[in-house]
């Protein structure tokens, strides 16, 4: 099939969709500018009106990740003020949901933003309003919550819920057994102490 010429008003988020497929099928090395130009129907020179080269994809990427689980988190989230155990079982499920899901995304994402100074300023931006949602699971900042339990407590859930999808990903369990590993790691985290001291009570 001939090529078509560039034409997509909308083709850089046509190219992220693409490249998000290929990652999901074939992984990071899988990635081309050109074969993404194929998939999407445009001339191969077109993505690079969006992507200089094939590390701007990769940090374009990474950047639409961390939006993404930032948005899936904020939904699970939502603007109910239910119970602190409902509202992290949520927040948990979905976490861990995309990092089942997109695993090579998430991995994508997490070495972007261990570049040095935290990676490219828009990965970074991204990186931080996805940690801004998942802090505010554990209630707003006040004078009853310790600000060192608190960050301790939101690394320990992150590394829990990160280390359940990988074993799930790397298929060492099953999804289900991951589903009731998550129920009962926030059964325990929640029953701490150090979730006590993290978490307002407001």
């Amino acid at each position: 099939m001939a090529e078509r010429p560039f034409h997509h008003g909308n083709l850089r988020a046509v190219l992220l969709d693409e490249a998000t497929g290929v990652l999901r099928e074939s992984g990071v090395d899988g990635l081309s500018l050109r074969d993404l130009a194929r998939r999407a129907g445009v001339s191969h020179g077109a993505p690079r009106s969006h992507f200089v080269d094939r590390q701007a994809l990769l940090d374009a990427l990474a950047e639409s990740g961390f939006q993404r689980l930032a948005a899936d988190v904020r939904a699970a989230l939502g603007e109910r003020r239910d119970d602190v155990r409902a509202r992290f079982l949520r927040v948990a499920g979905a976490y861990v949901d995309f990092a089942i899901d997109d695993a090579a995304l998430m991995d994508l994402m997490f070495q972007a933003k261990a570049q040095a100074g935290g990676g490219p300023p828009r990965v970074a931006e991204a990186a931080g309003e996805l940690f801004t949602v998942l802090d505010s699971a554990m209630g707003p900042r006040s004078d009853d919550v310790d600000e060192a339990a608190r960050d301790a407590f939101g690394m320990l859930f992150a590394a829990t819920v990160q280390g359940i999808a990988s074993l799930v990903s790397s298929r060492r369990i099953a999804r289900g057994d991951g589903d009731r590993l998550v129920g009962e790691a926030m059964e325990m985290m929640l029953g701490s102490t150090l979730a006590a001291r993290a978490i307002s009570a407001g």
